[in-house]
């Protein structure tokens, strides 16, 4: 007798307690160091003991220019791939309240009604007969969960649930990057454009001036020719950026998702410093808690946990419990009279005896995908860590490197002036003009390029920190399935 009461009492308790037959969950050891690395590319970069994390940095305090900040705020109002990620919350919120609604007993309400006719050769009576039932009432099912079944499923979808609300967090802080980068790409490519125009009207009037030379016999058909290659070249360049330029609006527009206003407000200059702010670099084990991405995995973990528990379950009976009441009678006057009341009570057990395999292998499958979970919830800290060693490397050299970049340029400027004068003054060949204006158009478009690094850099280092979710700093954190203001 003690071996039948047993389960009996176990299964009470585990009803009573809400247990499930899911592993305990422990978080996996990070496969990361305990601090990013340290050498020459990173001497620049901010303390990891900066007192305000990156996540905490708004974007619109993070951002300077107020233009940039406008197209991001209609970014998020309007980007259709952040209203997928949203509708994909919503959906799975939806899916979870499924599975949370099995928990509770089903109740429904019900009225019949029924008639039929037996005929004289089959009735008793010798005559035919009509009959007639009424019926209405009420009805209840239940599952009883004493083995955690439905209580596992429900935490799987509220892990699936929370870990697409973080999926949806991580695409608006890619957003707010992503709009950052390809605005200020744009302003790169106006940049260079500028330049080419301006070294195509300087190559024009040198071009001009070794025309009027040769012509007059002061200047041979060499430097004519040295002189129309620079117009060439900055006519090739021009027609390149011009449609790098259209391209890099409409790749803004695409992000923005309408066309740009009008009315946007004037931007910064590209070289003001104000345009983007430093980066608090944080420590490593600050990515748990502040990334999404990382939230996102560990929380596909726990719902592959869960699942567990529910494939175990599938091993034990499942009892239901079906009931009604109500009145019944032959006829509708009768319905609500003394005597008749009418119920049923149906409790049904089900022992899963034989399955050919098919729970055992469920249980398996359930400890792999776990696995896998593990395993992806590990490369994603692995990622992230790269990511923002990665920024912090970049971050820490590009400021050398774009500081290195002026002072070549501002040596060629200087250089093609004293080229000029010698070569009016008939001291070197058009050739040292040449060579001075080659190297500074090249110089100045490749100063632009170590600009938009430079900022790039900063901006998707501080997406990588987590940084992008809150509007201004000092804002209390929004939930993951919350939607953004909207507002600049």
């Amino acid at each position: 007798m003690r071996k039948l009461y047993l389960p009996l009492a176990l299964a009470v308790a585990a009803l009573a307690s809400g247990c499930t037959l899911a592993p305990h969950y422990e978080r996996p050891e990070a496969p990361i160091a305990g601090a990013y690395p340290s050498g020459a590319a990173y001497q620049h970069n901010l303390a990891a003991t900066e007192p305000l994390a990156a996540a905490d940095l708004g974007w619109q305090d993070f951002f300077g220019d107020p233009r940039l900040k406008q197209l991001i705020a209609l970014a998020l109002h309007n980007n259709r791939d952040l209203r997928v990620a949203m509708l994909n919350v919503q959906a799975s919120r939806d899916q979870y309240q499924i599975e949370r609604a099995g928990l509770f007993p089903t109740l429904g309400v019900n009225a019949s009604q029924s008639s039929g006719r037996t005929p004289a050769s089959l009735s008793n009576t010798g005559q035919a007969v009509v009959s007639h039932d009424y019926q209405v009432g009420g009805a209840a099912q239940w599952e009883l969960d004493f083995f955690g079944r439905l209580q596992s499923l429900k935490n799987q979808a509220l892990y699936q649930y929370l870990a697409t609300a973080e999926a949806r967090q991580s695409a608006e802080i890619l957003l707010v990057s992503e709009v950052a980068d390809q605005y200020l790409t744009l302003r790169a490519s106006e940049e260079q454009l500028e330049v080419t125009n301006a070294t195509l009207k300087s190559s024009q009037a040198s071009y001009q001036l070794a025309l009027d030379q040769f012509k007059a016999g002061t200047a041979s058909e060499l430097d004519l020719r040295q002189a129309q290659t620079v117009v060439d070249l900055a006519l090739a360049n021009l027609a390149a950026q011009n449609r790098a330029q259209a391209q890099a609006e409409n790749a803004l527009v695409l992000l923005v998702g309408e066309s740009l206003p009008a009315d946007l407000p004037a931007g910064l200059p590209f070289d003001d410093g104000r345009m983007v702010a430093n980066v608090p670099a944080g420590l490593p084990a600050d990515l748990l808690t502040r990334r999404p991405d990382i939230m996102a995995a560990e929380d596909s973990l726990r719902a592959a946990n869960a699942n567990i528990g529910a494939a175990r379950a599938a091993f034990f009976p499942t009892i239901s419990i079906t009931g009604s009441g109500g009145s019944a009678s032959s006829m509708l006057s009768g319905l609500f009279k003394a005597g008749s009341a009418a119920w049923t009570f149906v409790p049904n057990l089900t022992l899963p005896i034989f399955t050919a395999g098919s729970n055992l292998a469920n249980l398996d499958l359930a400890h792999v995908e776990k696995n896998i979970a593990v395993a992806q919830y590990e490369k994603t800290i692995q990622s992230a860590f790269r990511e923002v060693a990665d920024g912090l490397a970049a971050s820490g050299t590009y400021s050398d490197q774009l500081f290195a970049q002026m002072r070549y340029t501002f040596d060629y400027r200087r250089t093609l002036d004293l080229s000029t004068l010698r070569y009016q003054a008939g001291t070197d060949s058009y050739l040292q003009v040449l060579t001075a204006q080659n190297a500074l158009y090249s110089a100045q478009q490749n100063e632009i390029s170590s600009r938009l690094n430079f900022w790039t850099t900063r901006i998707d280092l501080y997406g990588a920190l987590g940084g992008g979710w809150i509007a201004k700093t000092g804002d209390a954190p929004r939930d993951a399935a919350a939607l953004p203001s909207g507002k600049a």
